[in-house]
């Protein structure tokens, strides 16, 4: 009898499985299977003589790694960025949607939609060559810092600059795209909520602190734990085209360092260590800010 329910509303859910069947196996063959390879990270990997016959070191690459100044300097690198992306990115998308669903004009905010969506589809190349425009040695900025009061900023090759150009960049290239579901949420407002507040004597600013943002909250509580989990995983192309030596500081974070220990030194089961480390705490953070925000009487991701 139940098989018989089940095969039932398999004949009728199929379409929907079908349409699933994409996303599905590119995460089982590209996030699930590779995760086999996290063994070498317990092993002194070469690949002369392959993985299997490789020996074991148990847990020498982590006390390595945990015993050296690196360490320190990598998390507190990658946590600061991500710090930075969190108190300035993430409210600034939440505004943005605010000031977009505030336009009442349609033709003019699908129009404003439209100009904030378009840097997302510039690659980090794109946008690296437009930060060196602006903020390269003899760019626009420093052309009219030099003519206004006869000095020139090195932005480019600044540790005080470095983390303000990453969020700036971010906000430019992705914060319009980070809108799409903010402005989703906020289209299911019910609009006799405003209605009622405009009897009451209401204004916009009213509207939008009692109102809106309150209606949005849970979608808000989400997103944001959902940035907390990749809290420590960085732009790497981003990061990579904005580091050089004068300012690797401030700019070398875990993924960088993956990229140089591995594929450059070709230390496959260090770097796998450090990749494992993120991933762990990564999955930490989430847990962990999802049993807070359960604890304040939000709904979480799990």
């Amino acid at each position: 009898m139940e098989r018989t329910i089940r095969f039932n509303r398999f004949k009728q859910l199929w379409p929907f499985y079908l349409l699933a069947a994409p996303g599905v196996i590119y995460f089982i063959v590209f996030h699930y299977v590779p995760m086999w390879g996290l063994l070498l990270a317990f092993k002194e990997y070469s690949p002369f003589i392959g993985i299997w016959e490789s020996p074991w070191v148990g847990f020498e690459h982590f006390k390595e790694f945990f015993s050296t100044s690196d360490f320190f300097i990598l998390l507190k690198n990658t946590l600061l960025i991500s710090l930075f992306n969190l108190i300035i990115y993430f409210p600034f998308t939440i505004l943005l949607s605010i000031m977009l669903n505030e336009l009442r004009l349609k033709l003019y905010k699908r129009i404003s939609q439209t100009i904030v969506y378009l840097p997302h589809f510039l690659s980090w190349v794109v946008i690296y060559g437009i930060t060196i425009s602006f903020f390269g040695p003899s760019g626009v900025i420093n052309y009219y810092l030099d003519q206004w009061f006869g000095t020139n900023v090195l932005f480019l090759v600044s540790n005080d600059w470095f983390r303000p150009l990453i969020v700036l960049q971010s906000i430019w290239k992705d914060a319009g795209w980070g809108t799409i579901i903010f402005l989703a949420a906020l289209a299911g407002v019910n609009p006799e909520l405003y209605e009622a507040a405009k009897v009451d004597g209401a204004n916009r600013f009213h509207n939008i602190w009692h109102i809106t943002l309150p209606s949005i909250k849970s979608t808000i509580v989400i997103l944001l734990l959902l940035r907390l989990g990749s809290s420590l995983d960085s732009n790497f192309m981003q990061i990579f085209l904005m580091t050089n030596s004068l300012n690797l500081e401030v700019s070398n974070v875990f993924d960088l360092f993956v990229y140089h220990i591995g594929l450059e030194q070709f230390n496959y089961s260090f770097a796998i260590t450090v990749g494992m480390f993120k991933s762990v705490a990564s999955l930490i953070l989430v847990v962990t800010a999802n049993y807070v925000a359960k604890l304040l009487g939000e709904e979480g991701i799990f």
